[in-house]
């Protein structure tokens, strides 16, 4: 066929991808996300997934989101800004604002989405400048290039390059400025400096955004997220959050003025032209942050077990990073090498996924690891013993 003749470059790239070690194989999960789960038919210790406070199969989760389906249906058929908006949409948002201490929140469909539609809609013009921590989510940075502001990219947690950005002649003539960081970066589980970059932004009149995708409902009081982790709630007028991590359903959202949320609801290109969530997303969101109000032992636990994995990892001789969270890399630093410690622990039962290049720098291949509240001291120990046995087998510890 003359199509397959014309589409037949994806058999190179396809090639190339692999000669490369980055071609995807996708794994296949068999039943719920669980702290030990199925996956391509073999039942291991899962230190891959964001189930952080182990909600993906909660029994309050479940009844919630069958009851709104009799209630409302399965789906909305229809964009939030033409017939999309359900009254449990607002119910949701309402919630979030109240968790968050903002005036007001916004859902999206994604917390990708969300990042894009922020750069994009408050970044409008060439004298803005967008300020991008270097080890920022491919969503900032994706949002980033399709605002029409200037971009700096300082490097990873560096002030004192921001401080130059901030005090540069561009800056001092910029519209408007916008620092952007992740707020616990995913790669390598730290938290960003988050009292220094407002300080520097109140300094140089700039506004700050904070993706707390992988802080929702990992950090803050009851999960609430960097900002309430440092006291800086009042001072940060961005702060993103995730409902498919901790939360454990779909979809991301912005808290904070409501000027901010009315503006991102008239202009942001993301969720005028995507489908609402189904009520039963949506439902499921609302039991989530009601468990994390009035079960904050869940994070406790998530946060006891990340301290005894993270413990043990060092003590067989892994080198764990500057890991500060629930994220812990294994750094191997080798492609080839990391991909074959993953497959080796996958054999033996545990699934920890191997992160390579172009996702992390050249020289910095790992495995993350992420621990939940659900894993019981046993599923760690297990884990820590094939660590420890594959980690040797391939010179990895000694």
């Amino acid at each position: 066929m003359v199509t397959d003749k014309l589409m037949g470059f994806l058999d190179e790239e396809i090639a190339k991808l692999k000669s490369e070690g980055r071609f995807v194989k996708l794994r296949i999960l068999e039943g719920p996300q669980e702290p030990v789960s199925i996956i391509d038919g073999k039942k291991v210790i899962n230190l891959t997934s964001n189930n952080y406070l182990d909600l993906a199969n909660h029994p309050a989760l479940k009844k919630a989101a069958k009851a709104a389906i009799d209630k409302y249906g399965v789906g909305t058929a229809a964009v939030r800004t033409i017939i999309g908006t359900m009254d449990i949409h607002m119910a949701l948002e309402k919630k979030l604002a109240e968790f968050k201490g903002t005036e007001a929140a916004l859902v999206f469909q994604s917390g990708f989405t969300v990042n894009v539609a922020c750069c994009q809609s408050l970044m409008t013009d060439e004298k803005d400048l967008l300020i991008s921590d270097e080890l920022n989510h491919a969503s900032i940075i994706d949002g980033g290039r399709l605002s029409k502001a200037s971009r700096k990219i300082y490097p990873h947690k560096d002030m004192k390059a921001l401080k130059t950005i901030l005090e540069s002649s561009e800056a001092q003539g910029a519209r408007r400025k916008m620092i952007v960081t992740d707020g616990v970066f995913s790669m390598d589980g730290d938290l960003a400096p988050l009292p220094q970059i407002v300080e520097l932004a109140e300094k140089h009149g700039a506004f700050v955004m904070v993706d707390d995708a992988h802080a929702s409902g990992v950090m803050g009081k009851n999960g609430r997220g960097t900002p309430s982790h440092f006291g800086l709630v009042d001072r940060v007028q961005i702060q993103i959050g995730t409902l498919s991590k901790a939360v454990a359903a779909i979809g991301g959202y912005v808290a904070g003025s409501k000027s901010l949320c009315d503006y991102l609801a008239s202009v942001g290109r993301p969720f005028g032209f995507s489908s609402s969530h189904p009520p039963s997303v949506t439902a499921t969101c609302i039991a989530a942050l009601d468990i994390l109000m009035n079960e904050p032992q869940r994070i406790e636990k998530l946060w006891s077990n990340a301290r005894y994995f993270k413990e043990g990892l060092k003590r067989l001789g892994f080198d764990t990073g500057g890991s500060e969270t629930p994220i812990t890399p294994v750094m191997v630093g080798d492609t080839a090498r990391a991909q074959k410690f993953s497959g080796r622990l996958f054999e033996e039962g545990v699934f920890a996924l191997s992160i390579c290049y172009p996702t992390v720098p050249r020289g910095k291949d790992r495995l993350r690891t992420i621990v939940s509240s659900g894993h019981t001291e046993k599923d760690l120990d297990f884990a820590l013993e094939k660590f420890a046995k594959v980690g040797k087998e391939l010179g990895i510890r000694e």
